[in-house]
């Protein structure tokens, strides 16, 4: 039994014990290129907070993590075969029922973990938090978490399928990345992708919603071929060591009149 883990778990346990934090991880189900697997995104981030919620479990933190929510916004990719799109209020309402449920129970801090880059959740901590006691945070991993260290570790980062998201399945889960057999090639194609007819738009200061199918050949978005496990470890570790120890601070810090500030 980890006992960081709300999955593995008993009643009699949770009796006898308090916490502080609970971790909710959010991910998607949707195709990665022709080599990673549907469930990539729940499964990176379901790792990243097993193993931060560990790392803060073991220093004492008081922590607890969800089991995932494995579905995400998946508008721009709903024309591809069993992108699972939940739409942004359904997540909004899903989020707001347990806020709800863990106020009641007396626990006032959640975390949420983003693992799906179609996922935009910062809208919802503002509607929020009008509406609860419980303090938000949150999270997306790709993001500001390990901005600083990604172009020091990759050659040739993207934004879906690339080195980057290969590089953690390797790590993680090897034996659902498709590879040649007798050489170990990666079963992908370049992910590349093709620009709009808009310069604003190409240089990023006018903002679409990109439609998936015309924006990529097999899904992939950057290329995938540099990944390695050892790059993914890196990133892995990385993460963990700076998400465990947000848990842990989290955990530790008490809720007055000027928390968070």
């Amino acid at each position: 039994m980890r006992k960081w883990l709300l999955s593995e778990v008993n009643y009699q346990y949770v009796k006898n014990n308090s916490y502080e934090v609970a971790v909710l991880p959010i991910g998607a189900t949707e195709p990665h290129n022709l080599h990673l697997p549907y469930g990539t995104d729940t499964i990176q981030v379901e790792t990243m907070v097993e193993r931060a919620c560990e790392r803060a479990f073991n220093k004492g933190g008081k922590v607890v993590m969800l089991p995932p929510i494995p579905y995400g916004t998946e508008t721009n990719m709903i024309d591809f075969p069993f992108a699972m799109n939940v739409q942004p209020s359904t997540i909004l309402s899903i989020v707001s029922d347990f806020c709800e449920a863990l106020e009641t129970q007396g626990i006032y801090k959640l975390v949420i973990v983003n693992g799906h880059g179609g996922n935009d959740f910062k809208p919802l901590l503002r509607e929020l938090m009008a509406q609860t006691t419980v303090s938000l945070f949150l999270c997306d991993w790709f993001r500001g978490i390990v901005s600083d260290v990604v172009p020091e570790i990759f050659e040739n980062p993207g934004d879906h399928a690339d080195e980057v998201e290969t590089s953690l399945m390797l790590a993680i889960r090897p034996d659902l990345v498709a590879q040649n057999p007798e050489t170990g090639e990666l079963l992908a194609d370049e992910g590349a992708t093709r620009s709009t007819r808009f310069e604003a738009v190409n240089k990023g200061w006018i903002s679409i919603s990109r439609e998936w199918r015309l924006l990529t050949t097999n899904t992939g978005s950057g290329n995938p071929h540099a990944a390695t496990a050892e790059k993914g470890e890196k990133l892995l570790n990385l993460i963990v060591e700076r998400l465990g120890d947000f848990l842990y601070d989290l955990s530790e810090s008490e809720i007055d009149a000027d928390f968070p500030f």
